[in-house]
This record gives C-alpha cells, sequence and structure tokens, in this order.
C-alpha cells in the first residue's frame, strides 16, 4: 500500500530555498518518491489553516521515504532547506477499499 509524505513548507529565503529545490526532487526520484503536488494554488476550505506551500509525494513503502531522507546524497542538500525555510511533515499511509 502507497504512503504519502506530506511537507508544509514556509520559505524565509527564496534564494537558497531555489537551490535545494533545484536537487531534490532528483534525489525523491531516485528513492521511488513520485511528486503528485509540488506548491502551486492552494484554496482553504476550513479550519483556519492557510499554509504557503505543500509538497505531496507518494512512496510505495514509508521504508522508502526513511531511506531517501536517511540518505548521503539527502543529508547533503538538507541544510539549504534548514536555512531557508520552515517546514514541517508526515507520512500518512494510502488507503485500499479491502482494509
Amino acid at each position: 500500500m502507497p504512503v504519502y509524505l506530506i511537507i508544509e513548507i514556509s520559505v524565509t529565503d527564496a534564494a537558497t530555498y531555489s537551490r535545494y529545490v533545484a536537487q531534490v526532487f532528483d534525489i525523491v526520484s531516485r528513492h521511488g518518491g513520485r511528486y503528485l503536488a509540488r506548491g502551486g494554488k492552494l484554496t482553504p476550505v476550513s479550519g483556519g489553516w492557510h499554509p504557503e506551500r505543500i509538497i505531496l509525494i507518494e512512496f510505495d513503502t514509508a521504508e522508502q521515504v526513511q531511506q531517501c531522507f536517511g540518505s548521503t546524497e539527502y543529508g547533503e542538500i538538507a541544510p539549504l532547506r534548514e536555512l531557508s525555510a520552515m517546514s514541517r511533515a508526515i507520512i500518512v499511509e494510502g488507503f485500499s477499499p479491502r482494509d
């Protein structure tokens, strides 16, 4: 069953964050991740939630997520994100009608 990595981002330094963005896509892809949403228009629906940016990535397993974001190659670019954005992330299991 797939899992989804949901990331909420608030960019504080656009130039540095763009350096991170330019590199992260290939790393995520090499680890089996598939971007379903990467920024784009957001429309708040309820609860007063107004995130600046949402990223949604599908992986086949939670282990793939851990391997991707625990990899040496991601570790080399992570400081760019940490210096340029505030973020929160969760992993949620996908739904199967058989569940």
